[in-house]
């Protein structure tokens, strides 16, 4: 097995595990422990794990930020590619729906391009400029305070106009998704107007790339409970994918 490979299965079994001792890992990956002792070392100058008397501990994975839109956009593009496409398969001509900004929305939004009497409010000037391509859509946007780095608009303005919504599907994009915490955000004023998204929604489907799992931010969004399906790559490992089975949340990889 290579270290890199290596490297990436102890942070699964430490993550399912929660700790281990650096002789159970050496055991486990037949190595010395002085190959497990440099892996950990490694892997805790990554902020991946933390060390501990003896072994070793998962360190959860705080978001306190993202990158800008352009920066996103190619990240994962196939997988978010694939998840659009999912998505949209759960939208029915003549529906009202929300979708959230993202760079995983935008690839939503053009997959239903072709759809009939479908009415979308978003938040997301990519979102609604993607939809000016289609004749059988009625986009509403939000409005709002602009974000020049996402393209997105929130505040007071955007949580009015959702405030008085009632819509049959909303499509929620996150930095951070967690099987016990579910969606967290780093931004208190995002987090509120994703709150009046789900609120204004029917159901709530959450669409974000397999990087975003397991990963935690300051405010909470909404609780796993408040969540009817995650849309996600294939990509999700095993031991999220049981984790998320176990939750009673709805998960469909693609």
């Amino acid at each position: 097995m290579l270290a890199l490979e290596r490297q990436k299965k102890i942070v699964e079994y430490v993550k399912e595990k929660k700790i281990a001792t650096v002789a159970e890992l050496a055991v486990y990956f037949n190595v010395h422990e002085a190959t497990i002792r440099r892996d950990l070392s490694l892997l805790e100058s990554e902020g991946k794990l933390r060390r501990t008397h003896g072994g070793v501990v998962i360190e959860e994975d705080k978001v306190k930020s993202e990158p800008s839109f352009q920066d996103r956009e190619t990240v994962q593009f196939e997988e978010k590619r694939r998840i659009g496409m999912r998505a949209a398969q759960f939208i029915q001509d003549g529906e009202n729906i929300i979708l959230d900004s993202g760079t995983t929305t935008v690839h939503i939004a053009e997959a239903i391009l072709d759809r009939k009497n479908i009415t979308v409010i978003t938040n997301d000037i990519n979102v609604a400029a993607k939809l000016r391509f289609s004749n059988g859509i009625k986009v509403i946007v939000t409005g709002g305070t602009l974000y020049p780095e996402s393209y997105m608009l929130n505040g007071l303005i955007a949580d009015e106009v959702l405030g008085n919504l009632h819509v049959d599907k909303a499509f929620i994009g996150t930095p951070a998704l967690h099987h016990k915490f579910g969606l967290t955000h780093f931004d208190e004023q995002i987090a509120a107007t994703k709150r009046s998204m789900i609120k204004a929604a029917k159901s709530v489907y959450v669409v974000t790339d397999h990087t975003k799992v397991g990963r935690i931010a300051l405010h909470t969004v909404a609780s796993p409970n408040q969540i009817d399906a995650v849309i996600i790559g294939s990509e999700l490992s095993e031991i999220e994918i049981k984790k998320w089975e176990n939750s009673g949340v709805n998960l469909h990889l693609v």
